[in-house]
């Protein structure tokens, strides 16, 4: 940023802008001044005069098929790109669609600004036509959100709102927009996007803290790092990977850090928690040391809070003080930005920890549960076998979108990431349907050279893919495989293993054929049945220029592990249904 609180200055256009004469063209030109190139809505009546007002403007709109997917597409936006992605609805039903999506962003901390339109003023409250409390509604699930009520101050007030999102903790804001606000006339000129003064997240942590942390961890006979989302979201992948390489410090991530360090180098352990690989549960099971960097030490990372890291001195970097200790408890609090306080680690560490036994030990335990599965050829199609073929095909720095699922998990597990921005999921909300939608999103953000996949489930494809006329309709390069099981696998999995198998509302054995499906949305459409079918079809779906589905008949009775029951103690995963 160019200043303290400053988004971005001020962009000199070419030639002179037009002079805003309205509340809307307010809206518009403060998004403009915020360096915004796409916003992804769907039009409606209240909202009218801001799409009115956006005729004139060089942003790009992506009219969605549905809020909820403009809310997705946003979110994506915003992890790929690390700006806030924009989404647009209407009043009423229009802006109850994007809950889902910014409840989502609020769970994951994810960057997202969501414009409204309202009612007029004088009708606030009076049940009018597609009335909804808006603000009300939405106040539990945004870091802020605010109701326009002056045309002269409603572009300044968007302009904090892009703000807001991206500063401090990242997370969803919303603008309520009445009509007779946008519809008003004004001659005020937004100024640049900012937060108020009075908006102070922290930026180093505490000099006499850091030294005492580095010393600890210096001592430490079985050091870990834990990076979180947070990681990614700091920008801080460069000073964790070198922080870890340096004093030779085993990283595990969480779901959300997937990609800020990667999973071919040899101190990477991958992910940990529910489906976690075994030995990154061993290491935290055992490690005396943590740091923990960008966290929030959710219950599908720690499953028992008694049971995690129960040896370990707690380190925990962390720009939000509400989160510290809140689940785990942290022996020595670092609040700040992650990528300033890793400095401060770095240049505070007295000595590289003396692991060299521990890092040992580590590799043991890759040994010992690797993450690998049987497979004959005349079973099933595998799903990790698909996942493996397309991460083959694809470069390094390929975006991975998901839905919510067993798939996500597989998608997680037998992928390697080595860049941060390249995995994109619904972590704390487990949307499903998120998959389709934030490969739109993804896409648009990310570099023209890069792929962009999705794995999807069929329930989950199912709920979102109306999207995909959207991409067809923009001819966006992204390849969907949906892991086509006929189940709602996830479910059916616990029922198997937690309810004596009593498969009650989790068989979708009425699911649509998911290739006629993609062409009758005009994408182009393939299907996998028997592994000799998988390289061949994966690599022409990947060579369509444009969208292209992949209707993979997997196993249908292919469960996730490893596994670490709810609750349970990560030391003690399951590494099969026998185990549970």
């Amino acid at each position: 940023m160019s200043s303290e609180h400053a988004v971005q200055e001020d962009e000199e256009a070419d030639g002179e802008a037009a002079p805003v004469t309205s509340g809307a063209q307010s809206v518009v030109r403060a998004l403009e001044n915020a360096g915004v190139e796409y916003l992804f809505g769907v039009q409606g009546g209240a909202i009218m005069p801001v799409y009115d007002a956006l005729y004139d403007s060089e942003m790009t709109h992506i009219t969605m098929a549905h809020e909820q997917g403009a809310a997705h597409a946003a979110d994506a936006y915003g992890i790929v790109s690390g700006e806030p992605g924009i989404c647009m609805a209407t009043s009423g039903p229009g802006a109850t669609n994007l809950v889902t999506g910014l409840a989502d962003s609020n769970m994951d901390s994810d960057p997202v600004l969501a414009l409204t339109g309202q009612v007029p003023t004088d009708f606030v409250g009076s049940d009018a036509f597609q009335e909804t409390d808006t603000t009300g509604v939405t106040m539990p699930i945004t870091k802020n959100n605010y109701f326009a009520d002056d045309a002269d101050t409603v572009g300044d007030v968007v302009g904090e709102a892009f703000a807001m999102a991206k500063r401090g903790r990242q997370g969803p804001t919303l603008v309520d927009l009445p009509k007779d606000v946008t519809n008003a006339e004004t001659d005020r000129e937004p100024g640049r996007a900012k937060t108020p003064d009075t908006y102070q997240p922290p930026e180093t942590a505490d000099a006499r803290d850091v030294k005492e942390a580095a010393e600890v961890l210096a001592e430490a006979d079985r050091p870990v790092i834990l990076a979180g989302g947070g990681v990614v979201k700091a920008e801080a992948c460069d000073e964790l990977r070198r922080f870890a390489i340096e004093y030779g410090i085993p990283v595990i991530t969480t779901m959300p850090g997937i990609g800020a360090f990667p999973e071919d180098h040899e101190l990477a352990l991958e992910m940990a928690g529910m489906h976690g690989t075994g030995y990154a549960n061993m290491a935290i099971t055992t490690t005396d040391c943590m740091l923990a960097v960008g966290t929030r030490f959710d219950d599908r990372l720690t499953g028992g809070v008694d049971s995690f890291a129960p040896d370990a001195e707690v380190i925990h970097v962390e720009i939000d003080p509400a989160e510290v200790s809140k689940n785990i408890q942290a022996d020595y609090p670092l609040l700040g930005d992650a990528k300033a306080v890793m400095e401060q680690l770095h240049d505070a560490m007295p000595a590289e920890p003396d692991a060299d036994e521990w890092r040992e030990q580590v590799q043991t335990w890759k040994a010992e549960y690797p993450m690998d599965y049987p497979m004959a050829e005349d079973d099933p199609v595998k799903p990790q076998f698909v996942v493996e073929a397309v991460d083959a095909a694809t470069p390094d720095d390929t975006v991975v979108t998901t839905g919510v699922g067993q798939h996500q998990m597989w998608a997680c597990q037998y992928w390697t990431y080595t860049e941060p921005r390249t995995w994109v999921s619904s972590h704390g909300l487990g949307a499903m349907g998120y998959g389709l939608p934030a490969a739109i999103g993804a896409r648009l953000a990310a570099d023209d050279d890069q792929s962009v996949v999705c794995f999807d489930g069929d329930g989950s494809f199912l709920m979102t893919c109306q999207e995909l006329t959207v991409a067809v309709r923009e001819q966006m390069d992204i390849t969907v495989f949906v892991l086509n099981n006929e189940f709602i696998g996830m479910v059916r999995q616990w029922q198997d293993g937690f309810f004596d198998g009593r498969r009650m509302a989790s068989d979708y054995n009425w699911m649509p054929k998911f290739d006629m499906l993609a062409e009758a949305f005009g994408a182009t459409g393939f299907r996998i049945d028997e592994y000799d079918e998988v390289e061949e079809t994966v690599q022409a779906a990947l060579d369509v220029d444009g969208p292209s589905v992949v209707d993979v008949h997997i196993d249908p009775v292919e469960d996730v592990y490893p596994m670490v029951p709810s609750g349970g103690d990560n030391g003690l995963f399951a590494l099969r249904g026998d185990h549970l």
